[in-house]
Formats: C-alpha cells, sequence, structure tokens
C-alpha cells in the first residue's frame, strides 16, 4: 500500500520497456490548483523533439480560465504560510517532506525515471539528465531534517537598555510566482520551488510548455511524500495567458529563468519586484602559463571546453560563447584537442540534439554574416545534423566554433554580432597575446549579460586581475575552471540587482524572503523620567 503511495504519480511514461522514446498520447498532464488536479477547455499535442511523435496532452490553459489562479494568489494571508512567529510548525513538516523525497531520488528506479523524462521532453544525454536528478537529490537532502529552519535563521543584536534588542528575521513574499525554463526541466524548477515553500510563500509555478511534465511529476512526487495540497499551484499555459495571471495579481515576488528579452518585459510588468536569470554571453579565458607540462592536464582542460560549450547541445545559460585563447595554448594544440573532443559528440547518444529554441538556418545565417568579418574561420562546424528525424520548428547543427580577431571585437556593430545570443553548440575563439590583456577586458566589460566566467590559470596574480576588473555572478578560476555545471553546493546568479541566486540556503534567503526588524523595547521608563516636548 505505501509502495503504491509512491508510484499512482508516476503518470506519463517516456520510454517502452526496450528503451526506446514511445507514444504516450493517450496520456494527458494536468493543472493543480486549490489541492485538485484539474484540466483545461482545451488541450494541446506535446511532440517529442527528437521524432516529432505525439507524446501526450497538456492543458493549454487561456486567459478566461485563470480566475482559480489569480484567487489562489490573492488569499495568501499576511506574512506567507508560516514565518519565525507564525505556524513554524511548518519548519519540521518541509524537512519531513524534502526527507522523504530525497529518499525517493535517491532510489534508482525514480532517479532514471527522471533521467529518461528529462531526455524525452529536453534531449540531451543520459549523463547530463541524471546529474539534474543528483542536484535536486542533494539540494532535498540540504533541506531535509532541520535544513528548513536553518533557512529562517536570524541575527540579533542588544539594545541600549535591559529589555530592548533588535533582531533580524527573514519573512517570506507570500504570493510568488516561477516561471522555469525547457533546459533545465528538472533542477531549476525545482530548487526554486522547495526554496520558496522552504520560506513560507504560496507559489504558482509554470514550466516551459515543451517540458512542464517534468515539473508536474515532481510535484506529484512531493505530494505523495506529504506536502501540504494548498501550498502550490501548477498551470500550464502559454506567455501571454501568464503575463495576465501577473497584471491580475502583483504578486510580491516572481522569479523568472529564461531569455533576457522576455526577462525585460517582465521586469516592467512586475514593475521590479522580480528575481531573474536569464541567459548569458558567458566568457572563459586560457591564461598565459599553459601547463606545457602536463599533457593530461592539457587534455583535461580541452576536455572541459567542449563540455562548456556543447554539452545539452549548448541549450545552458552558462554555456561557454566566447573563448579566449592565449597564444601558448595555441602552441599547445589546445584547439585541435577541442574540435577533436567536439567531433565524437553524435545525436544517437544525445551528446548532440535538437535545439528547442533557435531554428538550424537562424544559427547558419549567423555564421554567414560572422563570416563577412575579415580574418574570420571556421573552425568547425558549421553544418547540419544529418540523418535525423528532428521536426522543422526545431534547430539542428553539429558543435561549432569560429575564430574571430580581437581587434575586431573592439567596432561597435562587429562587438554587437558577435556577442549575439545564440542557444546552441556554437561558441567563438579569440586568440591574444599578453599584450592584449587590457583589450580582453574591455571586451569583457561590453558584453551586456555577466552570467558564469572562467579563468583558466594557476598564476594568482592574473587570476585576481580579471576578477578584480570584472564584474560576472558567478566566476570559477583555477586549470580545472568551467563555466557550466553549477551543483547545489554554490550559488549560482548572475550580476545586477535582480539576480537569482539558486543553490545554496543563502540562495534561498536571498531570493524567497526579505529581512524584517524586530526591535524589542520592554521595561518602565527611567527613574525620574517626565514627558518632555522636543
Amino acid at each position: 500500500m505505501e509502495k503504491d503511495k509512491y508510484l499512482d504519480w508516476m503518470r506519463i511514461h517516456p520510454w517502452d520497456t526496450e528503451g526506446q522514446s514511445c507514444s504516450c498520447a493517450e496520456s494527458r498532464l494536468e493543472n493543480f490548483i486549490n489541492g485538485k488536479w484539474i484540466t483545461a477547455k482545451k488541450t494541446k499535442t506535446i511532440v517529442s523533439p527528437i521524432d516529432g511523435h505525439a507524446m501526450f496532452q497538456a492543458p493549454d490553459t487561456k486567459k478566461d480560465e485563470i480566475d482559480p489562479f489569480v484567487s489562489f494568489l490573492d488569499t495568501c494571508p499576511e506574512g506567507g504560510l508560516h514565518n519565525p512567529f507564525k505556524n513554524t510548525e511548518r519548519y519540521r513538516q518541509y524537512g519531513l517532506v524534502f526527507g522523504k523525497a530525497a529518499n525517493l531520488l535517491s532510489s534508482h528506479f525514480f532517479a532514471d525515471y527522471f533521467a529518461r523524462l528529462i531526455q524525452s521532453v529536453m534531449p540531451k544525454s543520459y549523463a547530463q539528465a541524471y546529474g539534474e536528478v543528483t542536484v535536486t537529490r542533494d539540494a532535498l537532502y540540504n533541506l531535509s531534517g532541520d535544513g528548513v529552519r536553518d533557512c529562517a535563521v536570524w541575527a540579533g543584536i542588544p539594545g541600549d537598555r535591559s529589555g530592548q534588542r533588535a533582531e533580524e528575521h527573514r519573512f517570506p513574499h507570500g504570493p510568488t510566482i516561477i516561471i522555469a525554463p525547457f533546459n533545465f526541466p528538472l533542477e531549476i524548477p525545482a530548487l526554486q520551488l522547495v526554496g520558496a515553500l522552504a520560506m513560507g510563500n504560496k507559489v504558482l509555478i509554470k514550466g516551459a510548455s515543451v517540458a512542464s511534465a517534468v515539473i508536474e511529476m515532481f510535484i506529484r512526487m512531493l505530494l505523495s511524500c506529504d506536502m501540504p495540497r494548498n501550498d502550490v499551484a501548477l498551470i500550464h499555459c502559454d506567455g501571454a495567458t501568464m503575463e495576465e495571471i501577473i497584471r491580475q495579481t502583483r504578486p510580491a515576488m516572481t522569479q523568472f529563468t529564461g531569455s533576457s528579452k522576455v526577462a525585460e518585459r517582465l521586469t516592467f510588468l512586475t514593475r521590479g519586484k522580480i528575481k531573474i536569470e536569464d541567459s548569458g554571453f558567458n566568457w572563459k579565458i586560457l591564461g598565459p602559463d599553459c601547463p606545457f607540462f602536463d599533457q593530461s592536464l592539457l587534455d583535461y582542460t580541452a576536455w572541459q571546453c567542449d563540455q562548456d560549450a556543447y554539452a545539452a547541445s549548448g541549450q545552458k545559460c552558462s554555456a561557454q560563447s566566447l573563448l579566449f585563447v592565449h597564444t601558448n595554448w595555441k602552441e599547445a594544440d589546445i584547439i585541435d584537442k577541442i574540435a577533436e573532443c567536439a567531433l565524437q559528440r553524435k545525436l544517437q547518444d544525445l551528446t548532440i540534439g535538437p535545439l528547442l529554441s533557435i531554428r538550424t538556418k537562424d544559427i547558419l545565417l549567423h555564421i554567414e554574416e560572422l563570416s563577412h568579418i575579415p580574418e574570420f574561420r571556421l573552425i568547425f562546424g558549421g553544418k547540419p545534423l544529418e540523418e535525423h528525424t528532428i521536426p522543422e520548428q526545431y534547430g539542428a547543427i553539429e558543435p561549432t566554433a569560429v575564430s574571430l580577431p580581437i581587434q575586431a571585437l573592439l567596432k561597435g556593430e562587429t562587438f554587437r554580432l558577435a556577442t549575439k545570443e545564440i542557444f546552441g553548440p556554437f561558441q567563438i575563439i579569440v586568440g591574444y597575446k599578453d599584450s592584449d590583456i587590457p583589450t580582453v577586458l574591455k571586451i569583457i566589460r561590453g558584453v551586456k549579460h555577466k552570467l558564469t566566467a572562467a579563468i583558466v590559470s594557476d598564476d594568482i596574480v592574473f587570476i585576481n586581475r580579471i576578477i578584480g576588473e570584472t564584474a560576472n555572478g558567478t566566476t570559477y578560476a583555477g586549470y580545472r575552471a568551467r563555466t557550466t555545471g553549477a551543483p547545489e553546493w554554490h550559488g549560482f546568479h548572475p550580476a545586477g540587482v535582480l539576480a537569482a541566486n539558486i543553490g545554496t540556503r543563502e540562495a534561498i534567503r536571498e531570493v524567497w524572503s526579505y529581512g524584517r526588524t524586530i526591535v524589542f523595547d520592554n521595561g518602565s521608563p527611567p527613574k525620574g523620567w517626565e514627558p518632555t516636548q522636543t
């Protein structure tokens, strides 16, 4: 009976018994509101990005159906669902819920289920998909037991006299919204959701339509682990419907992960009550101190560059977009080593796959436009994938790298073209020498979206100089530095006042609560006190 409780929620089965993608067109996703699973007036078919076959039906919720979701947020009590002064037993309750969920994801059966489900809606290698499950599991373990209440720890300071003290508490925002992306359909929405719940918020969540099956199954799993049924609402809808909900409810906080263009629009719509993790144009510098003496380290660096640029087909907000290669690394044939790694990627194991937000012709057009820049060179790739069944609305291109001269990036129009957001397996490689370091820094400072960066060097003076003169939100430094692969044990966020952090307790506190100062002042007036006007 107890086992059935943890199996009943698995409504979407992405793979058949032989491990092949199967048609689940009869399966239906549902909205979740006020503790109940409901459908919408109309549904739409979600097709496989691999071959276009119908996978399942999803609610196509429209603006005339949003009243229950608006009411859900509007009825959130002042002070949220719990805080350090109200319903404090819920901190312990959620510690137990997250502990149960972590234990489920520790089972290979459930972990494999989510990994396969991720692959079906956002095709990536099994290792990449399973990595999402691992990070989510570990984040849940971190919040289990007393982990939730630890997020609400406060600081105090004595006052000027006996009976007076001040306490700095973390309070939930209250009614909140999460809008999640397609590229990490489990890890990003799951970590933001559990963080929001831990702090006492009431949450309406929307996943990207093509991948929202994953977050629905995660919510169903949390419910099987005894999560309170009225804390979360899930909606399957398009962007216009979601924006209308925001317009009508004015949530206290919206957390958005996705494109910079949509992020800018939502910033105005929410009047700045938003935390954003948008796409970055992420740079990596291979420093002057190339480890010629260590062949394994050279091979590792090439492998990591390939991973950063092309894992998940380059569809990571932290993907390596701009690689600065010092002449010493060129002499060590690092570019050839990167190419060797990249050319091993193949559609059969999804180490390269469909692009869900950009079409093949758009990437080819971008490469063609770059080719008019003097000294442009196509290093490898630049061709559509062959012998595939990927639907035409998605992109399918080989891992691609092009080379541009460093001086070209100082020109305004060239810089804007070169730093255009391409959410796919594409990077620009730029060579430099010691005297070019000021130019490298000038180019980096001109990049608008500052998410991740990597400084591959063991020279602490060089590392300190680059870090000290740049402003990325998350920077990796050292010979094993990368731009991707954010786990749950360190914060991960862009730079800026609206940056959404993710992963740690500090991130949860930053994004999902605000500081409330409470000054306690007790005792009798001082001896001899008399009222006077001041």
